[in-house]
């Protein structure tokens, strides 16, 4: 494990089959495990909480013991990011967010204008307690509306109402200038006008930045597990080719595939991300990426919530962990960069993979021959059918880029 003295020492010192010239931004992952209701769509590491009050201070302690572990890996590098997950990270007190953040704080040194991202359900939803939140140094909320329908979140097993949906959007307007509202499209049996009216309704609060997510039925979900009837792909293409056109009309960017932000507004979290840069995850069932001279690692934390406590107590919060080879980073790389409308500059693949662009130029022409990419000797970008068919194009890049 690299988390140990010796891994530590190895993972900055020993040979690999990579090399990097520098390292990519670093963000911060905190993943809160719990919620109301788990539901029936959602395949993230959430666990319902059966008791009065899940252990908010005994969570607290198992973070900063994890983040203190991880530090060595770290060391010295400035973190641009902090991403609140989960779960419900609303459900948090606003003395126990106030304590993570001052943690986070004291141990890495946060840029100075980082953006510091919470997510956040109407359910949870307190509007003195969200001023403490934005007091606390959180200056961007992302809200997880789903739909403003009530047949729709009755269907969604959503916790929040309509009338609750609203109510909140309208206390993140007044708290926060930077703020995403969520939401899904072609849910079970919805119409284009009903997925119009939502469209509608979000853009009525002018927020900053908009996901706008195709529901999609997760393996180990219960919609996968009891399929519920949802629009037909014709239908769904409907909704999605207006949405795009509404945003346009509204002043939004559609920036990544399901992400629309107004000017100066993408999420620079999920940017990161896009661009394969670096993220330390801290928490139960948080994924890290960390760089180093010769090699890129991944971690992935223990999931269930007490499991991680315990881990996190003796020292040992990481459960699985592997050094990512050169045969697997054309996928990984293009799994994330693809995503983004305005593609890649070649030298970012390079610098961030440590390989040459030659390494994948079997799969780059095949994708050109498809009409999936348009490239320059500066610049690989997804075509409007790339971006239609990504999986197929993103799969150009198994194997060393052997289709």
């Amino acid at each position: 494990m690299i988390g140990t003295r010796a891994g530590v020492v190895q993972a900055f010192t020993a040979p690999g089959a990579i090399r990097l010239t520098s390292l990519p931004p670093l963000a911060l992952y905190v993943h809160f495990p719990w919620c109301v209701r788990k539901c029936p769509y959602c395949d993230f590491n959430s666990h319902e909480w059966k008791g009065e009050r899940f252990p908010e201070d005994d969570y607290l302690d198992a973070l900063r013991a994890d983040l203190e572990q991880a530090l060595p890996l770290v060391w010295g590098r400035q973190v641009h990011t902090v991403f609140i997950g989960g779960g419900t990270p609303s459900l948090l007190s606003a003395r126990g967010l106030d304590r993570l953040l001052s943690d986070v704080r004291a141990l890495l040194p946060l840029d100075a204008d980082a953006e510091i991202t919470m997510e956040a359900n109407p359910g949870t939803f307190e509007a003195e307690k969200f001023a403490q939140f934005r007091a606390s140094g959180v200056n961007r909320l992302s809200v997880g509306i789903q739909s403003f329908n009530e047949a729709h979140l009755k269907a969604l097993g959503r916790i929040h109402d309509m009338n609750d949906a609203r109510r909140a959007v309208e206390i993140a307007a007044r708290h926060f200038e930077n703020f995403n509202l969520d939401l899904m499209f072609a849910l079970p049996r919805q119409t284009l006008e009903e997925c119009r009216a939502d469209i509608e309704t979000a853009l009525s609060f002018a927020p900053p930045h908009l996901s706008l997510y195709h529901l999609t039925l997760e393996p180990n979900t219960l919609f996968a597990k009891f399929p519920p009837a949802l629009p037909d792909d014709d239908a769904s293409a409907d909704m999605h080719e207006w949405i795009h056109e509404r945003t346009a009309a509204a002043g939004y960017g559609r920036y990544e595939v399901s992400a629309y932000a107004k000017p100066n507004h993408q999420c620079k979290h999920n940017l990161n991300y896009w661009r394969f840069g670096d993220y330390l995850g801290i928490g139960a069932g948080a994924h890290t990426k960390l760089s180093f001279a010769h090699r890129i690692v991944r971690q992935a934390r223990y999931k269930h919530p007490a499991t991680f406590i315990e881990q996190a107590r003796a020292g040992t919060p990481v459960q699985e962990e592997h050094e990512v080879s050169a045969q697997e980073l054309p996928f990984e790389f293009m799994l994330n960069a693809l995503r983004l409308v305005e593609g890649f500059p070649v030298h970012r693949f390079i610098e961030r993979t440590g390989l040459q662009i030659t390494s994948i130029e079997p799969a780059l022409q095949e994708a050109e021959r498809r009409g999936l990419i348009e490239r320059t000797y500066e610049k690989i970008a997804p075509t409007a059918l790339g971006q239609r068919f990504l999986n197929d194009l993103q799969a150009l890049f198994l194997n060393d880029g052997d289709d």
